[in-house]
């Protein structure tokens, strides 16, 4: 799962996919870029709940950005979450996403869409027993402001959200703040919160809306390596986001490192 507007630098995608796409580089107009990452990180963690049972997650992405603002992109890492729930597919996620970025006097605003896609998962065959489980993939819209240091994004289920049942409607807001610490430091306070539309569910007693919170230092290293190290936790109800005991919501430090190109 992947935050257009992120302050964390974990967001990256499938290394199979970039190189493929590296190989045949797209034609750019002046003024438009096309951008390849690749990357690991020790837990990948998405809206402060780990999809990768807390161990490290392989990343990459690649990101085109017309002259005119209009922009495409793909996102994809290892998962853990999907197999762990009992599904015999769905270790990989590819995010698809397409939006607009402009600015309105001192504010930059992005809207778009984006695809969470869980490739061959089998989620709601796995938990057929509970009729609060349906397939995982999801579709949220999303827009974003900017105004100096500070950013807000609205994120909207026009789908059932991860794999819970009757859940259209569900939506997340995220507070951010950028702070250049300078010699290439950036630090990132950011507080999100996940709301989850007719939580509890007949799967779930457990109410599934959350708060998460994160302070991310980043370092940029040159040559287009960059690295991060973030605090990040939830007050997520146990039960709720939990594999055989491990919260994996609970607060932790997570790093990681990142090659643009």
């Amino acid at each position: 799962m992947k935050k257009i507007v992120s302050p964390i630098l974990f967001a990256l995608t499938l290394g199979a996919a970039v190189s493929a796409m590296a190989e045949t580089p797209a034609p750019t107009e002046p003024g438009s870029t096309l951008a390849y990452n690749v990357g690991v990180v020790s837990d990948y963690r998405y809206r402060g709940i780990s999809q990768s049972r807390k161990q490290a997650a392989l990343q990459g992405g690649v990101d085109y950005n017309d002259k005119s603002g209009f922009y495409v992109g793909a996102w994809g890492s290892s998962i853990k979450w999907i197999q762990d729930a009992g599904a015999k597919e769905g270790n990989v996620e590819i995010d698809l996403y397409g939006g607009y970025k402009g600015a309105a006097g001192d504010v930059a605003y992005d809207v778009g869409f984006l695809r969470y896609q869980y490739q061959g998962n089998t989620y709601g065959k796995a938990n057929g027993a509970f009729p609060g489980y349906v397939d995982a993939n999801t579709n949220e819209i999303y827009a974003a402001a900017t105004m100096g240091l500070f950013t807000a994004k609205y994120s909207y289920a026009i789908s059932n959200l991860f794999g819970n049942a009757n859940t259209k409607g569900s939506y997340y807001l995220d507070l951010s703040a950028a702070l250049d610490l300078g010699e290439a430091y950036s630090l990132t306070p950011h507080v999100g919160y996940q709301a989850v539309v007719n939580s509890p569910s007949v799967a779930a007693p457990i109410s599934l809306g959350y708060t998460d919170y994160s302070l991310t230092l980043g370092k940029d290293l040159g040559n287009g390596l960059s690295g991060s190290a973030a605090v990040i936790g939830t007050n997520a109800k146990n039960g709720a986001y939990a594999f055989n005991g491990n919260q994996l919501g609970k607060s932790s430090l997570v790093v990681g490192v990142k090659y643009t190109f």
